[in-house]
């Protein structure tokens, strides 16, 4: 979801039909399993490939998935009109090194939107084809240093004096960088780490797939998982060019920031995490027609699955499809903290989430 931390939405409740409790313990565990691998694996915007990796590792075996020169993941279902298409973005946040200086620490770059503040003075981690280096964002040298959205007071320290031991460590210009990242399990059914957004959507699309049977589906689906959202909608992008006016909707399964916490004024966006997915109508790249949200709305209802409706800024990969006529159906879960290192899940909604794909995909 390309939005900054701590965002706001407008959220309504409808069409709760069932409760998040009733889920049983096994799939929320074997939902918790599959999400921490996606959490647990780095993929800044332009160096998706290990996500990618994971995700085709835990497809189903009928699946015969495609990547595209853009590397994005493409899986096909079904044949027939209409034709569904589910996006959900492997990228996440994160630094890209622009130079190393003389002196051994890392010019950095941020890609995708986020408060750099928030990595200031952390522990850090440079990819390098060789595996990842332990390094650290500095302090800023003074307090009249102010981060913005375009660049950084700070540098990146892996712990050298010259330019010449830092390449010695395998470090390059155009690498990433990230802080380390664990996905922690809270209380009750809730979880916190960093790249929620969007390895929720990814997994929400793997589980959905594991419960069709590719004999019975309507119609035509298809399953994609894209790169580079995170820095303008790349991937999705260039999928929609591949599929031109052949696609008829376009769900984007991605993040929905929550006002549903500690620091959100409650008058903007209260959808609850643990209360199940929502429907996005409007953002700032995209208009879901109302009765296609009624159609959503009663499509949960009929299979006992919670659905929450809202508004929110940011946008999603769907948009990327409208110059084709395609309608955009944003679909996502609730999230506190969105783009920053802790963000906050109920994972009783992912599990709906992906009941809720799966029953798109078979019944609309």
């Amino acid at each position: 979801m390309r939005r900054i931390c701590l965002g706001l939405a407008v959220g309504l409740m409808v069409g709760v039909t069932s409760s998040g409790a009733q889920i049983a313990r096994p799939r929320v565990a074997a939902a918790q399993s599959l999400l921490a691998t996606l959490v647990e694996t780095y993929g800044v915007s332009g160096a998706e490939g290990p996500v990618r990796d994971i995700i085709l590792g835990q497809l189903p075996p009928w699946a015969h998935p495609e990547v595209d020169a853009k590397g994005n993941i493409w899986v096909r279902v079904g044949e027939g009109k209409p034709t569904s298409v589910f996006v959900a973005h492997m990228d996440e946040t994160g630094f890209e090194i622009t130079a190393i200086g003389e002196d051994g620490l890392l010019d950095i770059r941020p890609r995708g939107g986020f408060l750099p503040w928030l990595w200031e003075a952390t522990p850090a981690l440079v990819h390098t084809p060789g595996g990842s280096v332990p390094a650290v964002f500095t302090p800023r040298l003074g307090v009249e240093e102010q981060p913005t959205r375009r660049g950084t007071p700070y540098k990146v320290d892996v712990g050298v004096s010259s330019k010449a031991q830092a390449e010695a460590l395998g470090v390059r210009p155009g690498q990433t960088v990230t802080n380390p990242k664990r996905f922690v399990p809270l209380a009750g059914y809730r979880a916190t780490g960093r790249s929620f957004d969007d390895r929720v959507g990814s997994a929400a699309q793997l589980l959905a797939l594991r419960q069709l049977d590719p004999t019975k589906l309507p119609h035509e689906v298809v399953f994609l998982w894209v790169v580079e959202e995170e820095i303008g909608l790349v991937g999705s992008a260039a999928a929609a060019q591949q599929l031109g006016f052949n696609a008829d909707r376009v769900y984007a399964i991605d993040t929905f920031v929550s006002s549903d916490s500690p620091l959100d004024p409650q008058n903007f966006a209260l959808t609850p995490i643990g209360q199940g997915p929502v429907a996005r109508m409007v953002d700032n790249s995209s208009v879901t027609p109302t009765p296609v949200v009624d159609t959503l709305v009663r499509l949960a209802r009929r299979n006992g699955l919670s659905l929450q409706v809202g508004t929110t800024n940011g946008g999603n990969d769907g948009s990327a499809f409208a110059a084709w006529g395609v309608v955009d159906i944003p679909i996502g879960w609730p999230l506190r903290y969105s783009h920053s290192p802790v963000e906050v899940i109920d994972l009783r909604d992912l599990v709906v989430l992906g009941d809720l794909l799966a029953a798109i995909a078979t019944s609309w």
